[in-house]
C-alpha cells in the first residue's frame, strides 16, 4: 500500500478486517501456542515466540511506513539493536557515529565487545576513510541523532558503505518514517525504538527494524526467533494504534519544537541550542534534502552550572523530567545524568554532552502553555 498518501497509510498499513468477524481492528491473538491438525500441519503459526498474527500486523505496518518490503518487532528497541548485532561474527568491526543513544554505547563497549565485535567512532564521513578493512560489516548512524541532533547525509553514508562491501544502518527513531525514510536514500536497514514516536502514548515499550534486502531479512526473522526479544500480542497491538495517528501527532510535535526553539534562540540564558528546523545550522541543507520536517527534539545548554540547571528544572510544571521522548506530553531530561550517563564523563564531554545539557520531547500539549511553562523555568 506504499503507493498511498501517509495519513491514509497510517490507518490501514497492516489492518485487514478480521476474516471471521470483520473486525476493522486487528484482534489482540492472546495465545502462546497453536494447534495443529497433527504434527507439523498449521495454518501458519505454532508458537508466539516465532509468530503471532498481532505481532505481524505491526510488522507489515511498521515496513509499510518505512517503504521497506520487510519488518520484525520486538520488544525494546535494544532488544531490536541486540537481535541485529547478533547477525554479525568474532572479528567483525562496525564504524559508527559518536553522537548516540547512550544504551546503544553501553551495548557496543560492554556487551559486544566482549564478544569480539570492535567499533570505531567517527564526527564526519570523512573520518571513515582510514577505518574501513576487510572486518567492516557495518556502518551505524543515528539521523537525527541523540542528543545532539546531528544531522548525516544518508546517501553519502550508504555510497561509501556499500563501496566497501559494508551495509548501512541507520537509526531513524527521532525523525520517524513520518518525517524522513532511510531506504529512499540507500539505507540497508532501519532501526526504531517504537516506544518513541511510533507507539506515541508513552504506554508501551518497542522496536523494530526494517529493511529491502530479503537475504538479510530472513538472518534476521531467524536471530528474532532465536533469541526470542519479541512483544507480546497486547504490546504489538498498542503500537499498530499509535501508528494509525503517527503524522497527526508528528505535525503538533513540530509545532511545538519549532516554537520552543525560536524561544531558546532569545532566551539569554540559553548558551547554544540544537535543531534540525535553525536555518543557520551546519545540516540546514542535508535536512533540507532529506527530511520532510525537524521532529519534536529540541537540545540546548543553559549558561551556568547545576545550581542554575536544578532551580530552572524546579520552576517548570507541565514538562516532566523523564526519560525517553516522543510521548504525547512533553518531557525534559539531563542526558549526562539520564539518558547517556552510561558513557564515560570524559568521553560524554570530548562529544559535547556536557552537565548542562538539556533534551526537551515536545509534547502535543497547546504551545503557549509550554512557552510560558519554560519562561517561568527561567525565572531564577
Amino acid at each position: 500500500m506504499t503507493f498511498l498518501k501517509f495519513r491514509t497509510l497510517a490507518v490501514h498499513a497492516g489492518s485487514e478486517p478480521d476474516p471471521l468477524t470483520g473486525a476493522v481492528n486487528v484482534p489482540i491473538y492472546m495465545t502462546s501456542t497453536y494447534a495443529q491438525e497433527s504434527p507439523g500441519v498449521t495454518k501458519g503459526y505454532e508458537y508466539s515466540r516465532t509468530d503471532n498474527p498481532t505481532r505481524q500486523a505491526l510488522e507489515k505496518a511498521v515496513a509499510e511506513i518505512e517503504h521497506c518490503k520487510y519488518g520484525t518487532a520486538y520488544s525494546s528497541g535494544m532488544g531490536a539493536i541486540t537481535t541485529l548485532l547478533l547477525s554479525l561474527r568474532k572479528g567483525d568491526e562496525i564504524i559508527s557515529t559518536s553522537d548516540l543513544y547512550g544504551g546503544t554505547y553501553r551495548i557496543f563497549e560492554k556487551v559486544f565487545s566482549n564478544l569480539g565485535i570492535k567499533v570505531n567512532y567517527i564526527n564526519t564521513l570523512e573520518e571513515a576513510g582510514i577505518l574501513f578493512n576487510k572486518n567492516t560489516k557495518m556502518v551505524w548512524i543515528e539521523t537525527p541523532s541523540n542528543p545532539l541532533l546531528k544531522i548525516y547525509d544518508i546517501q553519502a553514508f550508504a555510497d561509501v558503505a556499500h563501496d566497501h562491501d559494508a551495509m548501512l544502518v541507520v537509526d531513524n527513531t527521532f525523525a520517524s518514517p513520518y518525517f524522513q525514510n532511510p531506504v529512499k536514500y540507500g539505507a540497508d536497514v532501519v532501526l526504531h525504538s517504537t516506544t518513541k514516536y511510533i507507539g506515541g502514548h508513552s504506554d508501551v515499550v518497542g522496536g523494530a527494524i526494517c529493511t529491502n534486502n530479503e537475504e538479510l531479512h530472513s538472518r534476521i526473522k531467524f536471530l528474532q526467533n532465536a533469541a526470542g526479544a519479541v512483544p507480546s500480542p497486547f504490546d504489538s497491538f498498542l503500537t499498530l494504534r499509535g501508528i494509525k495517528t503517527l503524522p497527526l501527532r508528528m505535525e503538533a510535535h513540530m509545532e511545538n519544537s519549532l516554537a520552543i526553539a525560536n524561544f531558546l534562540l532569545t532566551c539569554k540564558k540559553v548558551k547554544r541550542v540544537y535543531y534540525p528546523g535553525d536555518s543557520s545550522s551546519p545540516y540546514w541543507d542535508i535536512v533540507k534534502k532529506q527530511m520532510y520536517g525537524y521532529g519534536g527534539i529540541v537540545s540546548f545548554v543553559l549558561n551556568g552550572g547545576i545550581e542554575e540547571l536544578n532551580k530552572f528544572l524546579k520552576n517548570l510544571k507541565i514538562f516532566k523530567i523523564a526519560e525517553s521522548l516522543g510521548g504525547v506530553e512533553s518531557l525534559i531530561e539531563v542526558p549526562s545524568i539520564m539518558t547517556h550517563a552510561s558513557i564515560p564523563k570524559e568521553e560524554r564531554e570530548k562529544r559535547g554532552i556536557y552537565d548542562t545539557l538539556v533534551r526537551i520531547s515536545a509534547g502535543i500539549e497547546d504551545t503557549e502553555d509550554l512557552l510560558e511553562d519554560l519562561s517561568r523555568g527561567f525565572e531564577f
